[in-house]
């Protein structure tokens, strides 16, 4: 038994003015074959997975490539085509292989491919031939397009938001890979189409962990092998846009789409059940001050380097300054420049400091301060799950109560020990803004008294029917009556 392992994958918000080159891969994670750290990323756990399974199987395993780069806008078209002819240029000298797997975030955009993890898959079946399997992980905020799907025997998507399950999916992606290639099960695929934009959940919401939960105690059962929920992501203009559901069976199609329909009319008519309410920045303070514990925390959804935006945005800080007599601290901002000056002044330090608002004119206005550096580091990095993520060269500063932690590299606020390894005490802060949409819930949930998200406006487009989309297929909800 022969097996391929490669990776690569980004989240585009084809609504970001943020370009994306080869560099912009390298600089967040790039690792050539057999080069892979022992602990995942959020889109290579299949080679981390696959790893562990050929050390108890005893199969051959060959890796390739594995890229990501930082949510962000389209990917230019020579970073995409390199990177995947070199991906497609080592599964050919793998060859033969039984089974080639594919780490892949599921929405990425390159300029001329609006999908190009299809793109992928199709030109890998034609390597591998029709009897080999294929298979890929994605993120649920995938598009999930009738070419992978095609292409693919086996696609197997997250099912927690936040994404606390990345190995696991990775493990049972290889898992019923092995199974397949050794005809133990013979998989077939349905893909159903909500019709619907922004179609979702969070698994920390109770609507949407039981969902979740109903999902889970479906699959194993009737040969069901494996369910998965693309919830989609709404900020990219393409034409396969929207929630999908789809169901993998053995052997049996009219199954797999029986229940792929059902499930899909109960995510459209969950609504917007399985989110949270929003609450605005100048309800903050009122609302921490509700509780009498701490910390409050509030996740700065729609300005969260994880959808693809800056993450640099000042609002939260300009209305945290208008209340000195809560304590209070926010991060992490994506600054490179006023790290670099932070790291001048040294731990200690004093100075003028411009804080956010400097890559687009989306970011809004700046805050200009006089603040002391709290402390410097080199390299903040912090735990996902199962893996470590950088922040670069970063620095937290002082203005009166307010702390904040400001990176050179753009990435979400996964956990505390983003504030805390640079001295930051949580505990006595009233208030905690952190720069994500929901994957600081896991960590954050051990420490915070009760959390929150805010809606401070953008730059990520939060309202579907707000966005003009040009390519997407019509009627779609809540564009249009469906």
């Amino acid at each position: 038994m022969r097996m391929f392992v490669a990776a690569l994958g980004t989240e585009t918000n084809t609504f970001a003015p943020l370009p994306v080159d080869r560099l912009a891969f390298e600089r967040a994670f790039y690792a050539p074959p057999g080069r892979h750290p022992e602990t995942p990323t959020l889109t290579t756990a299949p080679i981390v997975a696959a790893r562990a399974r050929a050390a108890r199987d005893g199969f051959t395993l060959v890796e390739g490539t594995s890229a990501w780069a930082e949510p962000a806008g389209l990917v230019s078209r020579t970073a995409y085509e390199g990177l995947r002819d070199e991906i497609l240029d080592q599964l050919r000298a793998a060859m033969p292989v039984d089974i080639a797997l594919f780490g892949m975030h599921g929405a990425m955009v390159a300029d001329g491919y609006d999908d190009t993890e299809g793109d992928l898959l199709a030109r890998a079946r034609e390597i591998v031939g029709p009897d080999a399997i294929i298979g890929a992980e994605h993120d649920l905020h995938c598009h999930l397009t009738p070419k992978r799907v095609a292409a693919a025997d086996l696609i197997v998507l997250f099912k927690e938001f936040p994404h606390t399950d990345f190995l696991a999916r990775a493990e049972e992606l290889v898992d019923l890979a092995l199974r397949a290639a050794r005809r133990e099960i013979r998989p077939v695929t349905a893909l159903h189409d909500c019709r619907l934009i922004g179609g979702g959940y969070m698994t920390s919401n109770p609507v949407g962990r039981a969902f979740v939960e109903r999902v889970r105690a479906l699959e194993g059962k009737d040969g069901i092998l494996s369910i998965s929920i693309g919830h989609g992501f709404h900020a990219a203009d393409v034409p396969e846009v929207g929630s999908k559901v789809l169901v993998i069976a053995d052997g049996d199609r009219a199954k797999a789409e029986a229940l792929a329909a059902t499930l899909g009319r109960e995510l459209v008519a969950m609504g917007r059940a399985g989110s949270p309410h929003h609450v605005k920045p100048e309800e903050t303070v009122a609302v921490a001050n509700g509780y009498p514990g701490r910390p409050i925390v509030f996740a700065d959804r729609w300005d969260n380097p994880g959808g693809g935006v800056p993450g640099d945005g000042a609002i939260m800080i300009e209305t945290l300054l208008a209340h000195a007599d809560v304590p209070a601290a926010i991060g992490v901002l994506w600054d490179p420049i006023a790290v670099e000056f932070c790291r001048s002044a040294g731990a200690g330090g004093n100075l003028w400091l411009r804080i956010g608002g400097k890559s687009t004119p989306v970011s809004g206005r700046p805050v200009d301060a006089h603040v002391v550096v709290r402390a410097v580091t080199d390299d903040l990095v912090i735990p996902f799950e199962q893996s470590l993520v950088s922040f670069g060269p970063s620095a937290a500063v002082t203005i009166g109560t307010l702390d904040i932690v400001l990176g050179s590299k753009r990435t979400q606020t996964f956990a505390p020990e983003a504030f805390t390894k640079l001295g930051v005490d949580l505990a006595a802060k009233k208030i905690v803004v952190v720069k994500s949409s929901n994957h600081f819930h896991a960590a954050f949930s051990r420490i915070a008294h009760a959390i929150h998200h805010l809606d401070t406006g953008g730059p990520f487009p939060p309202d579907p029917t707000r966005v003009t989309y040009r390519k997407a297929r019509r009627p779609i909800a809540p564009l249009d009556a469906v």
